[in-house]
């Protein structure tokens, strides 16, 4: 892997992000941005399953609403994302939370799917849905594993302060 982020690094492309001055930052802005913008549309859909807010609004139509942001966002941040692992591939692959965040991050991709396919699905027909424990648990889930990829996200940075240095076979 490390050989791979070596020759990555190298790359024309690789080299051309890494020389042009603004791009990093807009890069990393809009990621940010996008993180958030992902980030609420889980938490409003989560905490709607947690029976917290718009309980007078079934699931179904609270999916419907902030849904589109939320994948919409979240093809944008990943594509915001690749163009940075790839303008600093050595950085990511060292990172212990890097890898911890993409992990993290399929697990909350799983999670919006379960809401859509699942939990939405069987509210649709109810004007006031309430929810069993199961889906009570996986939306105070969902809402933790976000807030751990942005804090995995952000640590990418200082991760040798924060973890420690350690390398991928």
């Amino acid at each position: 892997m490390q050989e791979f982020a070596a020759w990555l690094q190298a790359t024309p492309l690789s080299v051309a992000i890494q020389s042009t001055l603004w791009l990093t930052p807009v890069l990393q802005s809009i990621h940010i941005v996008m993180i958030g913008i992902v980030f609420v549309s889980m938490l409003i859909i989560a905490l709607r399953v947690l029976g917290v807010m718009g309980t007078d609004e079934p699931l179904a139509v609270i999916w419907r609403r902030f849904s589109p942001w939320f994948w919409g966002a979240l093809g944008t941040m990943a594509g915001t994302g690749i163009v940075l692992s790839i303008s600093e591939p050595i950085r990511q692959v060292s990172a212990l939370s890097f890898w911890i965040k993409m992990t993290l991050l399929a697990i909350g991709i799983s999670t919006a799917l379960y809401f859509g396919r699942s939990v939405a699905a069987a509210s649709a027909d109810a004007q006031v849905g309430t929810f069993d424990g199961r889906a009570r648990f996986a939306a105070a889930a969902t809402i933790l594993v976000w807030l751990t990829i942005i804090f995995m996200g952000r640590s990418i940075a200082y991760d040798v302060e924060v973890w420690g240095t350690w390398h991928l076979g």
